[in-house]
């Protein structure tokens, strides 16, 4: 089994060429402090302007210690955060508020796309990893009949959601946040970085938003990656008080081949190339996240009405390499 996990998208600055370095000022005038690391398993970057530099490695120290706090809640990886346990016991006991939260948000999602997004696909990966890591499994993937058994297990109307509790209604559920947590951990950075004062930021956990524009003047530039040409960018957008995700199997694959990624059809079980990838600009990272993984397996005309009732711009790219733009 191969598992790769390539980022969907590059940030530069508008005004260019900024280093990415431990907290430290952008140029030796800047007013832009930038810091560079991991958080989520992902590359992260927090780009923060502020007229005391004391007090903007403040405001990134506790930035980062949200994110912790969020990844001890929110985590597959963690065997106490509190997914780790409801997916184990298949309840959980007084949820903390922000597990809550973002399993509603991630139903009005789910509701959004016709069920294209759907946080309780957890069994379906199981499936796939657990096949393709056998060292007799079969380059055609899992048998129907398990697929079918599987995508059985998924639903997000079995998942039953109350601050008190929440609980699987059927055993042998399973939730990831991955299509929607990064962008949940990033607005919540956001929030708490606005609350200290911060008018110009870029704020980078694996899902891009952007607090007003560049404070050089003019809004933040952001790279698409190119999905056929990993680390190469294909197209860049202007972004001010927006946020921007990318969704697409290339960035996570099941076998030496190719043919199966980690974009699953909820309905079906089966993993989906419809896209090699999608790109979706939003007023929270919460909502392109969730929306560009459900648009990875939509097909045009039922993203389209999405894209206008939201105020979206979408860009999608075809297996063919071909690209397509919708917007509000």
């Amino acid at each position: 089994m191969r598992l790769t996990r390539r980022r969907f998208i590059a940030i530069t600055a508008a005004a260019g060429g900024l280093p990415l370095l431990s907290i430290a000022p952008a140029r030796a005038d800047s007013l832009l402090r930038v810091w560079s690391g991991t958080a989520l398993g992902c590359d992260a970057v927090l780009q923060i302007h502020h007229p005391d530099p004391a007090a903007a490695d403040r405001l990134i120290a506790a930035s980062l210690a949200e994110v912790q706090r969020l990844e001890r809640i929110m985590s597959l990886y963690r065997p106490d955060s509190a997914l780790s346990r409801l997916n184990r016991d298949g309840v959980l006991e007084n949820p903390p508020f922000d597990l809550v939260r973002v399993l509603s948000e991630s139903r009005r999602y789910s509701a959004i796309s016709g069920g294209a997004f759907d946080v309780t696909v957890q069994p379906l990966w199981d499936l796939y990893a657990g096949h393709f890591s056998r060292f007799d499994a079969s380059p055609d993937g899992p048998a129907a009949d398990a697929i079918a058994a599987t995508a059985a297990r998924v639903g997000q109307d079995a998942l039953e959601i109350d601050p008190a509790r929440l609980r699987f209604a059927q055993p042998g559920m399973g939730i990831t946040l991955n299509g929607i947590g990064q962008g949940y951990i990033t607005d919540r950075v956001v929030e708490l970085l606005r609350a200290g004062g911060v008018e110009h930021a870029l704020v980078d956990m694996g899902k891009t938003r952007a607090i007003g524009g560049h404070p050089a003047g003019g809004p933040w530039s952001v790279g698409l990656e190119d999905p056929r040409a990993p680390g190469t960018i294909a197209a860049r957008i202007p972004l001010a008080d927006r946020a921007v995700a990318t969704a697409g199997g290339y960035g996570t694959l099941f076998d030496e081949a190719g043919r199966f990624n980690h974009i699953f059809e909820p309905w079906s079980g089966r993993t989906s190339w419809r896209w090699l990838s999608v790109t979706v600009e939003a007023a929270t990272a919460t909502e392109s996240n969730a929306l560009s993984n459900a648009f990875a397996v939509m097909p045009a005309e039922a993203t389209a009405p999405v894209v206008r009732a939201l105020g979206l711009a979408a860009h999608f790219v075809y297996p063919n390499g071909t690209r397509m733009a919708q917007k509000a």
